[in-house]
């Protein structure tokens, strides 16, 4: 049988520490074992949990076109796929007898003929691979939110600022002498209750301030400039305001002034108190996409129906208890029995200490490399002291020895805990699947939505019938309920 061998690295900084090469060599030896015919060999640098995987697309694509049986061969499920969206294609393919997959570390061979037990293993590999890049995410979202509350901006320094980068390798932001000035003049114009957006930009245009092709700066910039509170001293994240440490160019009291003039001289905000109603928010209407509104009739009972903001819908009220009852069963659908929730475990505890073992010699050689960097920059202090090394080159070096030790430091702590966190949010699936009905009926509201919102992920109110979607590994579990039983 031909044979494909398939290698990646996430990142060009993994690939320059020769993580492909050591792939390629350990897959070849393999195909070699096997007796398979190595016909190309797949080098790709592409992260797996992309929208968007141009050269995983292209390898399906050569597959299909072939119509030969091959053996795709990887090091391991994660370095295939990350999570459940490339799954369907794959298994197109193996159960047309067109494609097999080797996963070298898992000892896992998935063809046409696979049972039960081989599928679980490959699902559940899929399943701890998705989990670790959440936790992955969740890390780098708990990293900017530290970074919030710290004060410190991550993104590109809005107009009348300028990145820059630190001696010690540390980004930060800095008042840029060429644009402050139109900021500032901004302000103070609009203040005046005299100016409009556009005539703002006009008196910018006659001071002087221009576009980056030279002509007038757009109406929007100055729009966005004006409703930026970081001129005086806040950052607004994901709609919060969190005060930063970099200069203000205006005061508090301008800012709100222009906020006044912008808004309608304070207009009152509307004060209500919504009610408890269970389903609010979670549905979408089938026919027009708008949200699916919820009431309390006679204090008693709840409806639902669309809004039918766009007027293009016939409005039908559907009782609470009907939508629960179909929720309610697909509860139990993904409901799994204590010998098979044993079985999965298992397979985790194997994937997890396979995972670990990685782990650590990815942690090895992320230090060897911080020891390294520390030596050069030891060094460079020596020649630099002894008048070897000029103080323009010393700085540059300087500077990329930090930031690439800043990047390396990073990377470590973004994996510390990663690996032990997907396992126990594996188990917490489990456990939810075992006993989720129990857990919904004895549930607060709150804790209902919540609920909800963990196992489905696109509700819709079709008329009267409501459409579900699972999110995984719910669905995957669904699937396995229907397979045929198997023994260990």
């Amino acid at each position: 049988m031909k044979a494909i061998i398939f290698a990646r690295v996430s990142s060009k900084d993994q690939e320059d520490g020769q993580s492909i090469p050591a792939q390629v060599r350990r897959l070849t030896e393999y195909a070699a074992k096997k007796g398979l015919d190595v016909e190309h060999v797949f080098q790709i640098t592409e992260s797996s949990s992309k929208e968007t995987r141009k050269e995983f697309s292209k390898i399906i694509s050569h597959i299909k076109k072939s119509q030969q049986p091959t053996a795709l061969i990887t090091d391991t499920v994660d370095r295939l796929q990350r999570s459940f969206r490339e799954t369907p294609a794959l298994d197109e393919l193996r159960k047309q007898g067109i494609l097999e997959l080797h996963f070298l570390r898992e000892g896992l061979v998935v063809n046409k003929d696979a049972n039960s037990a081989q599928l679980l293993q490959w699902d559940i590999g899929v399943l701890f691979a998705s989990s670790y890049v959440r936790q992955l995410s969740d890390n780098v979202k708990r990293s900017k939110d530290q970074c919030a509350r710290e004060g410190q901006w991550t993104s590109k320094a809005p107009l009348g600022y300028k990145n820059v980068l630190l001696d010690s390798g540390k980004k930060y932001v800095v008042i840029d002498s060429l644009t402050f000035q139109y900021i500032q003049k901004m302000f103070e114009l609009y203040a005046t209750g005299c100016h409009s957006f556009s005539t703002i930009v006009d008196e910018l245009t006659k001071i002087g301030m221009r576009s980056s092709n030279g002509g007038k700066i757009a109406r929007s910039r100055v729009e966005v400039a004006l409703k930026n509170p970081f001129y005086c001293g806040l950052m607004r994240i994901k709609g919060e305001n969190y005060p930063h440490k970099y200069e203000r160019l205006i005061s508090e009291h301008l800012f709100d002034r222009v906020q006044d003039i912008i808004g309608g001289h304070k207009k009152a905000p509307v004060q209500y108190a919504g009610k408890p109603i269970l389903l609010r928010g979670l549905i979408k209407c089938h026919n027009c996409g708008c949200t699916v509104s919820g009431y309390i009739k006679k204090q008693k009972y709840t409806y639902y129906s669309c809004n039918n903001s766009k007027k293009i819908c016939h409005k039908k009220n559907v009782k609470e208890k009907d939508l629960l009852r179909v929720l309610l069963g697909y509860f139990e659908k993904i409901q799994l029995s204590d010998d098979l929730i044993g079985e999965i475990v298992e397979h985790l505890k194997k994937a997890f200490a396979t995972e670990q073992n990685f782990f650590k010699l990815s942690q090895e050689a992320l230090r060897k490399e911080l020891d390294l960097i520390q030596s050069r920059l030891s060094r460079l202090v020596d020649l630099h002291l002894d008048g070897d090394v000029d103080a323009n080159t010393y700085n540059f070096k300087v500077a990329e020895y930090k930031r690439r030790q800043s990047k390396i430091t990073l990377e470590m702590q973004s994996h510390v805990g990663a690996d032990e966190a997907c396992i126990i949010t594996a188990k917490t699936v489990l456990d939810l699947a075992k006993r989720a009905k129990e857990i919904f009926l004895s549930s607060n509201v709150v804790e209902k939505r919540q609920l909800l919102s963990f196992v489905f992920s696109n509700l819709q109110l079709d008329h009267d019938k409501l459409l579900v979607e699972l999110r995984e590994p719910f669905s995957m579990i669904v699937n396995l309920n229907d397979r045929p039983k198997w023994c260990a």
